[in-house]
Order: structure tokens, then sequence, then C-alpha cells
């Protein structure tokens, strides 16, 4: 393809970079530090009928298309809007694109929106789960080039790209986000895959433990959507507040994903993890954190909020530590110092306080006693946040990577089994 680097080597015109994930997906232009938006990855689907709420003009609005008496909602500000019967579905499963149709709509949405230019002008780099399927693979090549005609793509496991944004060739990768948490082994840029191990202990894991917590303790978690106005109170004073009035036939999906959003952002402030398995003791003489609810009720949590975050480092159930040590166990004899002296940590879940120091802790247990550990965690939450996506950025910038892309010549000739050839 050596006439493809001519056509869209360089700086000419950006490669765009997608890192599609089960909270968001990420998009933006190569070279970037940062990607341009991150949408989350569910839409909005429902009757068609004039909208009291928001008065827009939807044939001239892509945050919103219709097809066949159906609307569809993408992106926060339309999504988070409360209208009757509107269901929240998500594209996504088990790390993988599952609805395709859903999947389009947010495509459409980010080209005209975000990008706001033509697709048939960028290449496209789509990073993918080290556990992708061959038929997944092939239908997003088949879809790039066929509906939205872009000049080259790829594929890369989003493990590659954590270890790429670090420096790294070789490294075992442990992202922890919204549906779980997996341990990916990288070697020399290729994902050993019979050593890729996960668990169920993600985000929304830690959001259902919040939430059976805080019902438990009887706090009243009524969504800010709900609310139109409230007083001040004492601390762990009844809350004061008058309720909104919202449509009839709100669906249940809209209702659990706005809650949702409640205890992601409790979880993200409040819980903290211990640099050795929980202990009552130990934790108690932590400061407690003082946090508001969106109804005005506050109160501090002292150490029910490192009981919660131990769940994600629960051996019972495949925690993060056990989850690093079984993977580099299933690799070659010879390649396990090197992953254990490069351990990637990515992932929104990683943010939380302690995370990284208590991984290390526990993999310095379990590692063989002459391991020289090193666990690489980027310092800024949008390096840890978007680890994949920053790697596919430095890599779809690269003078040498130009002649890796499926062009749209291959695909003619060859068509999409091509991206099992070309991207391993």
């Amino acid at each position: 393809m050596s006439s493809g680097g001519m056509l869209y080597g360089g700086d000419e015109i950006g490669a765009l970079v997608f890192d599609p994930g089960h909270h968001s997906i990420r998009v933006g232009y190569a070279q970037e530090d940062t990607p341009k938006a991150e949408i989350p990855a569910v839409v909005g689907e429902g009757p068609e009928e004039p909208d009291t709420n928001m008065d827009i003009d939807t044939k001239t609005d892509n945050n919103i298309t219709q097809s066949s008496g159906r609307k569809y909602y993408v992106d926060t500000t339309y999504v988070c809007v409360p209208r009757a019967q509107m269901e929240i579905q998500t594209y996504m499963k088990d790390g993988m694109i599952d609805n395709w149709d859903l999947f389009e709509k947010v495509l459409d949405y980010t080209y005209a929106k975000v990008i706001q230019s033509e697709s048939e002008y960028h290449p496209v780099l789509f990073s993918e789960a080290s556990w992708n399927v061959r038929n997944n693979r092939e239908k997003l090549t088949e879809l790039m080039f066929e509906k939205y005609n872009v000049p080259a793509f790829f594929l890369v496991k989003n493990a590659v790209l954590a270890a790429f944004a670090s420096g790294r060739a070789t490294a075992l990768v442990v992202d922890s986000g919204a549906t779980h948490t997996s341990a990916v082994p990288v070697h020399e840029g290729y994902v050993l895959s019979q050593a890729v191990v996960k668990s169920p202990l993600g985000g929304d894991y830690l959001s259902l433990q919040c939430r059976k917590y805080l019902e438990s303790q009887g706090i009243d978690l009524t969504p800010s959507y709900k609310i139109a106005s409230k007083d001040v109170v004492k601390e762990r004073d009844n809350p004061r507040f008058t309720l909104r009035k919202l449509p009839e036939n709100l669906t249940q999906s809209w209702q659990q994903y706005m809650m949702k959003g409640l205890l992601q952002d409790f979880q993200m402030s409040i819980l903290q993890v211990l640099e050795s398995p929980y202990d009552e003791r130990t934790a108690s003489q932590i400061p407690s954190v003082h946090y508001e609810f969106p109804n005005g009720y506050h109160q501090e949590f002292g150490s029910e909020r490192f009981k919660l975050a131990e769940t994600l480092f629960d051996h019972t159930m495949l925690g993060a530590g056990q989850l690093a040590s079984t993977s580099v166990g299933m690799c070659d004899a010879d390649v396990r110092m090197s992953l254990y002296g490069s351990v990637v940590i990515t992932g929104g879940n990683t943010l939380l306080q302690g995370f990284p120091e208590r991984l290390n802790r526990d993999l310095q247990h379990r590692a063989p006693s002459n391991t020289r550990l090193k666990m690489i965690s980027a310092n800024g939450s949008v390096e840890r946040r978007f680890g994949a996506w920053i790697g596919g950025s430095i890599l779809a910038s690269i003078g040498t990577f130009q002649q890796m892309w499926i062009s749209s010549q291959e695909y003619e000739e060859s068509g999409k089994s091509q991206v099992e050839r070309k991207c391993p």
C-alpha cells in the first residue's frame, strides 16, 4: 500500500480515534492529548411525538434522529432530559459492540456534531476488547468502509494501546472499567490471548454495593432531576426539598440510568481503597469524608467507605490482585519477569484513591520473591481514564504506522477478511 501513505500520511488530514467502552465512547483526532468528546454508551429511544420539554427542530438537529416512528437521543444533554416513554439502551455487551443499529446512531451523531466533517476525509482507528470475536471485527470493518466510506481503517486491542500510551510494548495491562476488570498480558505489541483473565468486579458492581449500603442506612436517594429546590439542613437532619413536576410514564430504564449517575458520583467522591486488606481498626483511624446528596442531606462517611471499595480486591470473587497474578502465571516463564516489571493500570475505576498502591501490595505478596515489580499508573485522571484512546492517538500519528492501515483500495480488492490479516 505504498501509495496510501501519500494519500493520507503525515499532517494533511487528521485520522480519527474511537475508543468504545461500556461507560462511554471516546472520540477525537490523532495527535491530540485528549479525546474531543466522551459520549455515553447509551441511546435514548422513545415514540415520535411533539416534544413539549424542548422545542427542537429535529430535522436540523443531529442529537435526535428519527426513523420508523421512533426518536433516538444521543449524548448527555439529550439523554438526561426526562421524557415520557423514553427507554435507555446500551449498544455494548461484554466489552463488544452488540447492537449495531444503536451504535450507528452514535456514529452518525459523532460525525455530524463532534467531528463536523465528512467521514470519507478521515482514516479511522478503533480500539477493541482483547476478546473481540472475528465476526464483530469484520462487521465493524464493513460498516466503516461501506456506510462511512473511510479512506483507511485499523483495529487495535485496547490493552495494546494502553501499554503504548505508557511507552511500553510489553506490559501487563490491568483495566478496571464499568462492567469488568481484566488483566491482559501484552508482549512486543501483541496480546497473549491465552492468558487474558477478567472478572465482573467493575464500577457498576461497586454502584450496586453502594446503593444497598445507602438504602440499608435509610438514606433518601432522590436524584437531582426530581428536585425543584432544597433547603439547607444541618448534618444528618432530614432533607427538605420540593419535587419537580415531571412527565408521566418515565421508564424504569431511564430512571435507573439517572440513579446510576448519582451512585457513581458518590463512589468516586467517597470510596477509598486501603493499602492492605480491610481492617476495621485501621479504617476507623483514617479521617472521614463529607458528602452531600442531591436532596440536601449530608453526612460524614468513615470506615464503610473502605469496606465498600474492598470488594474490588475480594479474593473469593477474583479481585484485581488475584486477576493480575493469575494472568502472569498463564504466560511463558521467560516473559513473566518483564510483565511484572511493567504493570500498567488503566480504566475509570482505578481512579479510586489507593487502587494502584493496593494492587502493588497484593502483587508483591503473590509474585515470586525475587520479582522486580513496577506499577505504571498515570497521575492525571484523564490519562488513566482515556489510556487506550491516548495510545491510539499516538499510534495513528506515527510515520511508520501509515503503511499499516487497511486502505479502501485493499478493502475493495479483498473485502472485510483483511482485518484478520492486517490487524492482529
